[in-house]
């Protein structure tokens, strides 16, 4: 499995990729927006498709119960997806964190896109940690990640694993114990989940 890491931002320690743009500790989370790459939409239209096309150039035809994702930025599709399919925006993945950051004690540790925008992540420090047997210490963090792609809800959770690429974000959802996820059937709703 790859990093897949489109863009990223981080604190502290350099990832094990070497990418994304390293921040000073206690960045608004606006900056954060925009440093991780996360400063488009998820946009959505109409499916059509060509039918017909070995005779003559062809028809145009709906296909009425789903939806094209694509990015604002770029325009690139991102998935296909049904009309009942609730879009979480890349802003709002970091939004989460706006009163942890601002009231709580929490720090924005990591945050990115993957897969060309498919998937999305931020992490935050809890302020908590611990000292394993060996001198071994072991941060806590609050991970929410989302895909636009069918492949996961939108999933918040504590971990202890520092999430920089797609490898670091399979293993930090891999046991999904404790996990609140909302499937992209029902609008994510950050309150009720914090």
């Amino acid at each position: 499995m790859a990093h897949l890491v489109e863009n990223m931002a981080y604190v502290g320690q350099t990832p094990w990729h070497g990418l994304g743009r390293q921040l000073d500790s206690g960045l608004p989370v606006d900056d954060w927006v925009i440093q991780a790459g996360m400063d488009w939409e998820i946009q959505e239209s109409p499916v059509r498709f060509i039918a017909g096309q070995r005779e003559y150039l062809g028809e145009i035809k709906p296909f009425d119960d789903h939806k094209v994702l694509y990015r604002s930025d770029t325009h690139d599709p991102l998935s296909v997806v049904g009309n009942r399919y609730k879009v979480v925006q890349p802003r709002e993945i970091l939004e989460f964190y706006r009163d942890l950051t601002e009231r709580s004690g929490f720090e924005l540790e990591t945050a990115g896109v993957l897969k060309g925008g498919r998937k999305l992540w931020a992490l935050a420090r809890t302020g908590q940690s611990t000292t394993l047997k060996g001198k071994d210490t072991t941060k806590g963090y609050v991970l929410l990640a989302t895909a636009c792609d069918g492949t996961m809800a939108t999933t918040a959770q504590f971990t202890s694993v520092r999430v920089v690429c797609n490898n670091t974000l399979a293993v930090a959802l891999g046991s999904g114990a404790g996990a609140v996820k909302v499937p992209h059937r029902s609008v994510f709703d950050a309150e009720a989940v914090k």
